[in-house]
């Protein structure tokens, strides 16, 4: 899979770190304040949007008496202890940190969450000292499954598209690093667990531990 690769550009919740158990749980919280119970196609809605973007769909879908600006604070004020402090990275993932740095290879975080929560995470795991490069879809300009993410942080990286391997969670993240000319590992997540076979069909590989990319045992699907 690593085969003439120079960079890795990793997904966040979902993917690199194990946090969407959160999401759902202040999804409720945040609702039920306003008389709303979490819709069950609610993830699958917002899938891929930017922070900015999901912030939009929640103040016209329920239509929300807070500004943008207000339901972002509230939603980094709600999460922020919880990446400090409670968001564990996913199986094998500091181990396949270290390889990629040991040997060379550049490692980047394109991320549809917030910077302020983008850099609680990266504090909390000590992860400056692996990653290269982050960035958010905000930053990027347009939300998963647009490719700008991934173009931009290859470009930061000084890596052609080509050279790069995407690790992501759900369809519109996959669909973002095709549409970027990358290709693209899935990492197992228990939430995108109905759409698993929608994934394994438009994912070049599939693992549950980041450990099976080291060892070979990670499971090809192109």
């Amino acid at each position: 899979m690593l085969e003439h690769v120079k960079a890795v550009l990793f997904d966040l919740d979902g993917t690199l770190v194990d946090s969407m158990w959160m999401w759902t749980d202040i999804d409720v919280e945040y609702l039920g304040k306003y008389g709303y119970e979490l819709p069950p196609e609610l993830q699958k809605d917002i899938e891929g949007m930017s922070f900015s973007e999901t912030a939009i769909y929640f103040k016209e879908r329920f239509s929300l008496p807070q500004t943008l600006d207000e339901i972002k604070a509230e939603w980094i004020e709600m999460a922020k202890e919880k990446y400090a402090h409670q968001v564990p990275l996913k199986p094998g993932a500091r181990t396949f940190l270290t390889y990629l740095k040991e040997h060379g290879v550049r490692s980047g975080i394109a991320t549809s969450n917030s910077r302020e929560l983008l850099n609680a995470c990266m504090e909390s795991l000590e992860l400056d000292r692996y990653i290269d490069c982050c960035m958010t879809s905000c930053e990027a300009g347009a939300g998963k499954p647009a490719p700008d993410i991934y173009l931009k942080v290859a470009k930061k990286l000084g890596v052609s598209p080509a050279e790069c391997l995407v690790f992501e969670d759900t369809p519109a993240g996959i669909q973002a690093g095709h549409n970027a000319g990358i290709r693209v590992c899935a990492m197992e997540d228990g939430h995108a667990a109905g759409q698993k076979e929608e994934i394994c069909r438009i994912a070049d590989y599939y693992i549950r531990d980041f450990g099976q990319v080291l060892d070979g045992t990670y499971k090809r699907l192109k």
